[in-house]
C-alpha cells in the first residue's frame, strides 16, 4: 500500500493524504474516460488510502506486514503469491584466460562451461514427451491460495504446485520434472578491445534459465589476462623498456622501439638521455571504442660488464677529460 501511494513507511498522515489526493486527481475516471487501466489504478489507490488513511487500520496493517505474509489484498481482494509469478534465473560466473595481445585487440572466442540449462528432453516444461503440464487442481492455476484474516486477505504459494500454477503428472525422465538439467554447453563470447585483468564482462540472458516463464539470468565472465614478455600496461597506455648503449645515451640517437602489433617505430633520444627516463609515442597504445592510448618507453642505459683494452683506454681518456674539466671549474 505504501508503494501504491508512493510514500515511505514512515510517512506522516499529512503526507499520505497529500499523495492520495494527487493520485486521485490524476487517475479519476472523469479525467480518464475509456481508460480501464487508469480506473483499476484509481481503485488500488483508493483501497490503499482506505487503510493507510485510517490510524487504526494502518497500525493493524503494519503489524501484519511485520509478521511477513507473502502478499496482501484489501477490501476482500486477494493478491497473488510472490513465488507463483515469473522469477529471473540466477547469474552464472565463469573465468576466461586471455593472451595479453588478444585482450588488447579484442577477440571472439568460445567459453566452455557446465551449468544449469533448460532441459533438452522436455524443453523446460518438465513433462514427459507427448504430455503437457496441467493446471493445478488446488489453486486453479493461480499458483496461490488465499486466507482471510479480518479486513485483510493474504495469498501464499499453493502447497500443491509450489506456486507454479501447474502440475506435472508424467515427469520428464531427464530432469525428473524440474525442467532443468546440468550439462556442458558452449557460449560464444565477444571480448572488447582493451579488456584488463580482473575485468568482468556481462552477457545478458546467458545465465541460468528463469522460473515460471521468468527471464534467464546473466553470465558474468571474469577475464584473466596473461602477462606479456615485453609489454605491460597502465590503463590504455602500453609500457615497454628499451635498452640503449652508453654512447647512444651520451651522444643522442634514434632507437628502434617494438610495438604490440609486431612492427617497430623509431624514437629519437637527445644527447645526455638518462637511464630510467620516459618517452611517449603518441597513439601506439591500446585502442578501444572510446579512446587510444600511448606507448610509454623507458630508456635503460646499458653498462657493459666487460670491455676490451681499446675500450678501456678510451674510457680512461674520457675520465681524464672529466677530471680536467672539473679542476678548471
Amino acid at each position: 500500500y505504501y508503494a501504491v501511494l508512493g510514500v515511505s513507511q514512515s510517512a506522516t498522515p499529512k503526507e499520505v493524504t497529500k499523495a492520495y489526493r494527487k493520485l486521485a486527481r490524476e487517475l479519476h475516471p472523469d479525467a480518464n474516460p475509456d481508460n480501464p487501466k487508469a480506473e483499476d489504478r484509481f481503485k488500488e489507490v483508493s483501497t490503499a488510502y482506505d487503510v493507510l488513511g485510517d490510524e487504526k487500520k494502518r497500525k493493524e496493517y503494519d503489524e501484519v506486514r511485520a509478521a511477513g505474509p507473502m502478499g496482501f489484498g484489501g477490501g476482500g481482494r486477494s493478491g497473488r503469491g510472490q513465488r507463483g509469478g515469473p522469477q529471473r534465473g540466477s547469474d552464472i560466473e565463469a573465468a576466461l584466460t586471455l593472451d595479453f595481445t588478444d585482450a588488447a585487440h579484442g577477440i571472439t572466442t568460445t567459453l566452455h562451461l557446465t551449468s544449469e540449462a533448460v532441459c533438452s528432453g522436455c524443453q523446460g516444461s518438465g513433462a514427459r514427451a507427448g504430455t503437457t503440464p496441467q493446471p493445478c487442481s488446488q489453486c486453479g492455476g493461480r499458483g496461490a491460495v488465499d486466507s482471510n484474516q479480518g479486513v485483510f486477505s493474504f495469498s501464499s504459494p499453493c502447497p500443491r504446485c509450489q506456486g507454479k500454477g501447474t502440475t506435472v503428472e508424467y515427469p520428464c525422465g531427464s530432469c525428473r520434472g524440474s525442467g532443468r538439467e546440468h550439462r556442458a554447453r558452449e557460449v560464444k563470447v565477444r571480448i572488447p578491445a582493451g579488456v584488463d585483468n580482473g575485468q568482468r564482462i556481462r552477457l545478458k540472458g546467458r545465465g541460468a534459465p528463469g522460473h515460471n516463464g521468468g527471464p534467464a539470468g546473466d553470465l558474468l565472465v571474469e577475464c584473466k589476462v596473461m602477462p606479456h614478455a615485453t609489454f605491460s600496461r597502465d590503463g590504455v597506455n602500453l609500457l615497454v623498456h628499451v635498452p640503449v648503449a652508453y654512447h647512444q645515451a651520451v651522444l643522442g640517437s634514434e632507437v628502434s622501439v617494438p610495438t604490440l602489433d609486431g612492427s617497430s617505430v623509431l624514437l629519437k633520444i637527445k644527447s645526455g638521455t638518462q637511464s630510467g627516463s620516459k618517452h611517449r609515442v603518441k597513439g601506439r597504445g591500446i585502442e578501444t571504442t572510446s579512446k587510444t592510448g600511448d606507448l610509454i618507453v623507458t630508456i635503460d642505459v646499458l653498462i657493459p660488464s666487460k670491455v676490451s683494452k681499446e675500450e678501456r683506454d678510451i674510457i680512461e681518456q674520457l675520465a681524464e677529460l672529466h677530471n680536467t674539466s672539473d679542476k678548471v671549474k
